[in-house]
């Protein structure tokens, strides 16, 4: 019997057991629900302010000593209002600052000063997913970011706010397209297969799917097809940690193979309501352009390249240097194609509220971006998050609930024209005619502003809600239960119109075609879980234990349409003369898990966290659908022990460990079935099935063992506070598809690869409180890894076909290339080892040199700063790493070349670090040319230190505690200081657009 049946389904079990839930919810507050309002004898009301001194802090929580249900927190402007006795005494308390006792005295206005403290900071409770821990307590390795951190980046992909800040965490952007994508890798890259490595995504507890709803036929414009991640709005986010060791994932099972990103939006804060607005408008443009040569550089590159190849005169169709084209011309292509100005506007409200027991909060936003390149395109994104909270007047009752939708529209060209700008001869013609019409010199040339009319288009819509209830049965038991709803909804075009042609080829719209792409994702979850903890005489401990229900179903529609009779009717398919489905598919995915944690804590000073889950997923097939994970953390935090005592610049010590297993599921639905798909022809009109995937039910989890070593230590009362941890993952088991003949019909089977992918890394990372007086603040924090991925083990990979792509010892991240020896002096033509020997050349055999583009090392430098009413933050990401360098056809040929390319071979015994032009009749030198390209020569540093935000504030002195205006200017990308010669060395994909530098202004006030 499937284990999934018992919920086959599974709408009917979600509302089944949310009315379980609540009516039980309800019997149990009804029955120990008991009135303890008690009426105080000259009760007034106590108001005040709360600042750091000079500028006021909101959420800081006031509390009645010995009255644990009187207490309130402070609103944005820091101010506050609660019940009290004149014989009471208020305990204020705030996350990085003192606690301080204030005794009432009859005195109804109440301002208070509190002090900044670094010890606290290790008090902080960070969030773990299914539990909340202190800092100081934690055996896992969890790195965090808070609002203060993304607000002051003027980015829309939650990945860019993560850039540069954490340690072990490297995220690269993949497209400077607005709209575009990140790739994030959290410890390396586990599996083998690169759509297996992604991290689980949960925001505010339900799981966000992060598979990319675009496809690669219409997300031309992008190196990688459209992420969902586009759709969680930065703004609307209090925190974001990171999950990594397997003490923090392994509760996660098979879902934390790869990490874990937990997202907390903001909630509301007791206290009057509260208005926010924000306004900021900026621009955008190129980081670096390529220095390419200009006209005279490249006629003489061309004519040098005639007269080596021995030919006397050109050809009709060398355009460029047989007169036809104007030989003075220079245009420099890149600033007409990428040179333009991206207009950024950001628009954001917020109201917030409520009392000390329910709070609300309600925002939206709008964003609107366009592009660099020439004409009117355009990025809009608007959404909006409701978030509630309410406890019951004795606290054992708590629902918090939160609902985000968003809606992207994107309207960008369907061909990126990065790739154009760097080939284009320089003096080719203008773009317009005198009419103002595009220019075709008389069908010399393709003009590339013909791609203008084809259009790349998407709209996503996208819904995440999310509801939390608990009830506390008995003290310190909590039964509660997590609710999430997601549906996401996305429609992707780009069209092909037969205006991109020349008019002289007269083709007529029967030419044009359209790709369709139509993706609907919706899933639910529902976890039941109890809690359990208890401060003993021989320690406290805390008991977790509990379950998940998911479900989600994804539908994809992929068509192309062609032959329009117009191409008015191009979004048409109705319209079209042929029409083809090129992918359908209906995809159901179920998972079930059952999860516990025991921690147990010792006089403060010993801890040990044991977690354990166990996996059930519809992915694989009868006997292999559960697993079971597990993992075991240690801390010791020796500063308690009474021996250390006496050393006073000692404030901080602790050790920890942690050992334990993940699995990963990711490899897509239905793989071990035989499935079939439609052919997309007819065949006696009708269309067919062709078999898709071979059966295989045998195949099973990957399973990835990690462990961790940390030292953690705080000097002088944390001013200093470093932290150093060694790890090591490795992942088995690997769910590849395994080669077969060519014979069987089909290029794969899925199955597990006995093979085994290993990385090994140093995280470091320090805090300094710098200065911390009155007016004047200063801390720094870096972050630094050093990571190896490494292929341990593959079986038989020399006889299979993977023996091109990965070496043993090596990372999965390398390239085979060829070995460059030089350029030969006397021909003037590249060398290679092995290649150039015998005079033959073997395609792929010679390529033995292993290239690495995996980073050495990576981090960032933050620094934040405070004086009076002014903050600077700048953060500075760097990493040591290699890249290839840009590749555009052999030089001399009707292709404009870096600038670096004039320094070339011309006669016997020149050292030229360019080999002898040819404008292609030269075969040795274009085999030659070719083969550079793939060799150890074409690779070089692009390592790179770059200032990659940096955010400037000003409060405005308005002599009013209830209103605050702030200006801000903030920047990403402003700076980098690279060697790498060929654009920006962050950016890995060439001839696409690379990531912006960015500049806005805004305005925020809030009353």
């Amino acid at each position: 019997m499937n284990i999934f049946s018992f919920y086959k389904d599974g709408k009917a079990l979600y509302c089944l057991f949310f009315i379980w839930l609540c009516f039980s919810f309800s019997s149990l507050y009804a029955t120990n629900s008991i009135s303890r309002s008690i009426s105080f004898a000259q009760q007034f009301q106590v108001q005040g302010t709360i600042s750091d001194g000079s500028n006021p802090l909101p959420g800081v929580t006031i509390a009645i000593k010995s009255k644990g249900n009187s207490a309130t927190i402070s609103d944005y402007s820091g101010q506050y209002t609660l019940s009290a006795s004149p014989s009471d005494t208020l305990i204020v308390s705030f996350i990085g600052f003192k606690t301080i006792l204030v005794s009432v005295q009859n005195r109804k206005t109440i301002d208070i000063s509190l002090e900044y403290d670094t010890t606290t900071l290790k008090e902080v409770k960070v969030n773990a997913g299914y539990y909340s821990i202190k800092e100081s307590e934690r055996t896992g390795s969890i790195a965090r970011i808070t609002a203060k951190d993304i607000e002051n980046q003027p980015v829309t992909n939650v990945l860019a706010t993560m850039q540069g800040r954490m340690a072990g965490v490297s995220i690269t952007q993949t497209t400077g397209v607005p709209g575009g994508g990140f790739d994030i890798k959290i410890r390396g890259q586990n599996s083998i297969r690169s759509d297996g490595n992604n991290p689980l995504y949960i925001i505010d507890g339900v799981p966000y799917a992060s598979d990319p709803i675009g496809y690669n036929q219409t997300s031309s414009t992008f190196p990688s097809v459209t992420s969902p991640l586009n759709s969680i709005n930065p703004d609307t986010i209090e925190s974001i940690e990171i999950l990594k060791d397997a003490d923090a994932t392994s509760i996660y099972g098979s879902r934390g193979a790869n990490g874990v990103v937990l997202i907390t939006t903001k909630k509301g804060k007791g206290g009057k309501t509260v208005v926010s607005v924000k306004a900021t408008t900026g621009a955008g443009t190129v980081t670096k352009f390529m220095k390419l040569m200009g006209t005279q550089q490249y006629l003489a590159m061309r004519k040098q390249a005639f007269v080596n190849d021995g030919l006397t005169q050109y050809n009709p169709w060398d355009y460029d240097i047989n007169g036809t084209w104007d030989q003075n011309r220079e245009t420099d292509w890149q600033k007409e194609f990428l040179g333009g100005t991206s207009q950024i506007t950001d628009l954001q409200a917020t109201l917030s509220g409520g009392s000390d027991k329910t709070q609300f909060l309600l925002s939206s936003s709008y964003h609107t971006e366009s592009t660099v390149f020439p004409g009117q395109y355009m990025y809009k994104k608007g959404g909006t998050q409701l978030s509630m909270s309410h406890r019951s007047e004795d606290n054992r009752f708590k629902l918090t609930f939160s609902a985000g939708y968003n809606i992207q529209d994107n309207d960008q060209p369907a061909y990126d024209l990065t790739s154009s700008s760097r080939y284009l001869a320089p003096n080719a013609p203008a773009l317009y005619d005198t009419s103002g019409n595009l220019n075709w010199e008389n069908g010399t040339w393709q003009n590339p502003l013909r791609f203008r009319e084809a259009k790349f288009r998407s709209k996503t819509n996208d819904l995440v809600t999310s509801a939390v209830l608990s009830y506390e049965i008995l003290d310190n038991l909590v039964l509660k239960s997590n609710f999430g709803f997601t549906d996401l909804r996305h429609e992707e075009t780009r069209t092909s119109p037969s205006t991109i042609y020349n008019p002289a080829y007269q083709l007529t719209s029967a030419y044009s075609g359209i790709y369709l792409n139509n993706t609907d994702r919706q899933s639910w979850i529902v976890e039941p879980q109890v809690s359990w903890e208890k401060e003993m005489t021989f320690g406290k401990v805390n008991i977790l234990a509990g379950g998940t229900f998911q479900s989600q179903t994804t539908a994809r529609l992929y068509q192309f349409g062609s032959g329009f009779t117009s191409n008015d009717l191009i979004y048409d398919l109705a319209s079209a003369a042929t029409v083809r489905v090129l992918y359908s598919d209906d995809a159901l995915y179920k998972y079930q898990a059952f999860f516990g944690r025991i921690n147990y804590n010792l006089q403060d000073r010993y801890i040990i966290n044991l977690t354990g889950r166990r996996d059930g997923s519809s992915r694989f097939g009868p006997g292999n659908q559960f697993a079971n994970f597990g993992a075991v953390g240690a801390a010791w935090i020796f500063t308690k022990e009474r021996f250390l005592k006496e050393i006073s610049w000692l404030s901080f010590g602790k050790l920890r460990g942690s050992y334990g297993t993940t699995g990963n599921d990711q490899i897509g639905d239905y793989q071990f079935l035989d499935t079939y798909i439609s052919s997309g022809f007819n065949y006696d009109s009708n269309v067919g099935l062709q078999p898709s995937r071979l059966y295989n039910p045998d195949f099973g989890w990957e399973t990835n063992k990690k462990i961790e070593a940390a030292l953690e230590v705080g000097i002088l009362q944390d001013k200093i506070f470093l932290t150093a941890a060694w790890y090591q993952n490795r992942s088995s088991n690997q769910l590849v598809g395994i080669p077969l003949a060519g014979t069987t019909g089909f290029q794969s089977m899925q199955a597990n690869l006995d093979a085994v992918v290993q990385n090994t890394g140093f995280e470091f990372t320090v805090r300094t409180q710098n200065f911390n007086t009155q007016n004047f603040k200063w801390t720094t924090s870096l972050n630094l890894t050093f990571a190896r991925n490494k292929l341990i083990s593959f079986p038989g990979l020399s006889a299979s076909p993977y023996n091109e792509k990965y070496r043993i010892g090596e990372p999965l991240n390398i390239e085979l290339n060829y070995k460059y020896t030089g350029i030969d002096s006397q021909t003037g033509i590249y060398l290679f080892e092995d290649i150039n020997k015998d005079g033959a050349i073997s395609f792929p055999e010679d390529k033995q040199s292993v290239v690495d583009f995996n980073p050495q090392y990576f981090g960032g430098l933050q620094n934040q700063l405070s004086y009076k009413r002014w903050k600077l933050d700048f953060l500075f990401q760097f990493a040591k790493q290699e890249n290839r360098s840009y590749y555009n056809g052999f030089a001399g040929q009707m292709s404009n070349q870096p600038a670096r390319a004039a320094d070339s071979w011309i006669k016997s015994g020149d050292n030229a670090a360019q080999q002898i032009y040819t404008s292609g009749y030269n075969e040795d030198a274009v085999t030659a040319d070719y083969l550079y390209n793939q060799s150890t020569g074409s690779i070089t540093d692009a390592s790179f230190i770059r200032l990659k935000n940096i955010a400037l504030s000003y409060d405005l002195p308005l002599g009013t505690k209830s209103t605050q205006c702030q200006l801000i200017l903030q920047g990403q990308n402003l700076l980098t200081f690279t060697k790498y010669k060929d654009g920006d060395p962050e950016f890995i994909a060439s001839g696409y657009l690379p990531p912006l530098k960015i500049i806005t202004a805004g305005i925020q006030l809030t009353f």
